[in-house]
């Protein structure tokens, strides 16, 4: 199989018909049943606000958001399985409009942690996978205006199941496994919204194209 051409080729079939309906069963369960606001006061994002004084003379005042003990970097991860299929996350994102989330597996890198040691970690966790082959494609800040918070987006090559997920307790998620063709079918229905997924996957494309990376 030549990935660089399955990334670049437009989709010409058809997602298989028991995919998309395990994506749908798995959308389904996640989806929130009812929310209510029980606390004002958040636990895990903090506001703090500062004042700077510019080259010009100038004075502004900026509000920074901070999650947990850490800015909030992250890493989002693209999983090529050892048979070229790749892997995608499904959870709760209660504040969408569908309230449920398809995504790469990605998740915060943890204080003086590497990014790469931060990715491989997330990506077992979540589905199981590990990687010996890691290469970085995209590098972005979540929102500059607030944060400080810095992503980097990798490809994780040859991905061989090792473990069962290792979720924290209030995590839940399922992974989906499908071809390259039909995570483009996926991109293209609509059914990719998260913003960092999107981006990771323009950046594969990118790679491959230019590194005519074969993998067989």
């Amino acid at each position: 199989m030549n990935l660089a051409k399955d990334f670049k080729r437009f989709i010409k079939n058809s997602m298989r018909k028991e995919k998309e309906k395990e994506l749908k069963n798995y959308i389904e369960e996640l989806k929130t049943k009812k929310m209510e606001l029980i606390d004002k006061n958040a636990k895990f994002l903090s506001i703090e606000r500062y004042r700077s004084s510019l080259n010009n003379g100038q004075m502004i005042v900026r509000e920074k958001l901070s999650k947990g003990k850490t800015c909030g970097s992250a890493t989002i991860i693209c999983p090529i399985t050892s048979d070229n299929s790749t892997i995608l996350v499904v959870q709760p994102r209660v504040f969408t409009e569908t309230s449920v989330g398809i995504s790469f597996p990605a998740g915060y890198v943890e204080e003086g942690e590497d990014y790469k040691v931060a990715a491989l970690r997330e990506l077992q966790e979540e589905t199981g996978y590990t990687s010996n082959n890691l290469i970085e494609v995209a590098s972005y800040y979540q929102d500059d205006g607030i944060s400080g918070a810095f992503n980097k987006g990798f490809i994780a090559f040859d991905c061989q199941k090792v473990s069962e997920q290792n979720l924290d307790e209030s995590e839940f998620i399922r992974y989906f496994e499908c071809s390259i063709d039909e995570l483009f079918e996926l991109y293209e229905k609509g059914y990719i919204l998260d913003g960092g997924t999107q981006l990771v996957i323009e950046k594969a494309k990118e790679y491959f194209k230019r590194e005519k990376e074969v993998y067989v």
